[in-house]
């Protein structure tokens, strides 16, 4: 009997033993992960700032300064990295030595769906004229398979910014990362004693959601504000996703479109390539249109990022992690008045990822070109290829559009003063 009882204490010992042996092996794999990552981050720094033209290099901005100035995060070695990559000059310029005078700069800002960012690339290497101007991806994280399709474009100027302050550059170094003392989902900070504050609907932050919005804000700011090559630039500058597949005629449509806003159509604040209805490719008329601003291919110019980033505190106190939402509810409707877009009446962009962050993949989704896995059903006719937006044509206007309108509370996500507080030190760091 009294042999019988050893038995279970012998299992249990066992059992302990082969435990511990698993969660080492498995903190040894994580550590590993996590300095091959750091290790590939570095060697990419390194590798691109070796490069000759790269030597002599002016800084545009004193981070260290910019740091202390709004008493910023403490960042992580790879926020550092990258806050070097950002001073880079573009590549290419062996290749495309001269920017065309009246080009509009291509902004396209990507997170991580490499197969959603080889279709996009593609598209953009058959966009007539593409070769003139300069385009920038704006990355929200260090990811390497995406970094490695951006380095393979050859078809213009590039130029690559990361989002130094991205939650997914910190990972679980603390906030704007992961922070063990914060709060989740709906704890009570009070009887937790986390840190946190939650939004309207009761829920903590999460780091993989706020960083939508963070990345856009920084994004813009760096872009207007905060990069050499575009610091003085007072026209058009489009914006595109990694989920937006780009017509051949979009950028020619786009310089007529931006030439015409003045004249046609003077209260527009932008211009668009899609129509606001993600799902219209458009109403093949013989006029223009005005309507309320979309966010798949869209452009305004210096006097309108003014506007908008005197806002900087409606955006950034606005409880909904979604950008566009966020201008749809609050900023535009701070300006006193209808902001139009004006665009042709047959899309030059199609936005696809219907198989992303927050969208399912059904059949409707399948049939208005859904996406996985870089299989795709969007198809360039031939009135794709070329100009299609005819100067002559008068404009239609779409007043009392359906949307999110001024008095649409949000979806929250967007509660925590350490998020409100970053945001506006974005705002803030490049002036």
């Amino acid at each position: 009997m009294a042999l019988q009882g050893k038995k279970p204490r012998l299992k249990a010992g066992a059992f302990r033993r082969f435990a511990s042996l698993v969660l080492v092996t498995v903190i040894g794999v994580l550590l590993l992960i996590v300095l091959l990552g750091t290790n590939s981050v570095s060697s990419f720094v390194s590798r691109n700032l070796n490069e000759s033209y790269y030597t002599n290099l002016e800084p545009l901005h004193n981070i260290s300064a910019i740091m202390a100035r709004l008493n910023l995060p403490k960042q992580s070695e790879l926020s550092l990295q990258l806050e070097k990559l950002n001073q880079l000059p573009p590549r290419n310029l062996d290749l495309y030595p001269k920017l065309a005078d009246d080009h509009i700069t291509i902004v396209l800002y990507v997170h991580n769906r490499p197969q959603y960012l080889k279709v996009v690339v593609d598209s953009l290497s058959k966009v007539v004229g593409i070769s003139e101007t300069l385009l920038v991806v704006s990355h929200d994280g260090y990811f390497k398979q995406m970094n490695k399709i951006v380095e393979s474009i050859k078809f213009c100027q590039v130029k690559q910014i990361f989002a130094p302050y991205s939650p997914h550059v910190f990972y679980s170094k603390g906030f704007p990362g992961v922070s063990p003392a914060d709060c989740k989902e709906k704890d009570n900070a009070s009887e937790k004693g986390c840190i946190g504050n939650p939004d309207q609907y009761g829920n903590h932050r999460s780091p993989e959601i706020v960083s939508l919005k963070h990345h856009w804000w920084w994004m813009m700011n760096m872009v207007w504000d905060g990069m050499k090559e575009t610091k003085g630039h007072s026209g058009h500058i489009l914006f595109i996703e990694e989920d937006h597949f780009i017509f051949p005629n979009a950028y020619l449509n786009l310089k007529v479109l931006a030439d015409l806003k003045p004249v046609k159509c003077p209260d527009c604040y932008a211009a668009n390539l899609a129509p606001s209805d993600v799902n219209s490719r458009g109403e093949n008329w013989n006029s223009l249109i005005a309507e309320r601003m979309g966010n798949v291919g869209y452009s305004f110019n210096r006097t309108v990022w003014e506007k908008i980033h005197r806002k900087a505190k409606e955006f950034c106190f606005f409880d909904d992690y979604n950008w566009d939402i966020t201008m749809w509810a609050t900023v535009y409707p701070s300006f006193g008045g209808p902001v139009y877009s004006l665009r042709g009446p047959r899309t030059s962009a199609v936005h696809f990822g219907k198989c992303g962050l927050h969208q399912g993949h059904g059949e409707k989704e399948k049939k208005s070109g859904c996406i996985d896995n870089g299989a795709m059903n969007i198809v360039a006719e031939e009135t794709d290829k070329a100009v299609n937006v005819n100067k002559e044509w008068e404009v239609r206007v779409y007043e009392n559009q359906p949307g999110y309108q001024a008095g649409f509370k949000g979806w929250g996500g967007w509660g925590d003063e350490r998020d409100r507080e970053l945001c506006m030190k974005f705002a803030e760091m490049y002036h």
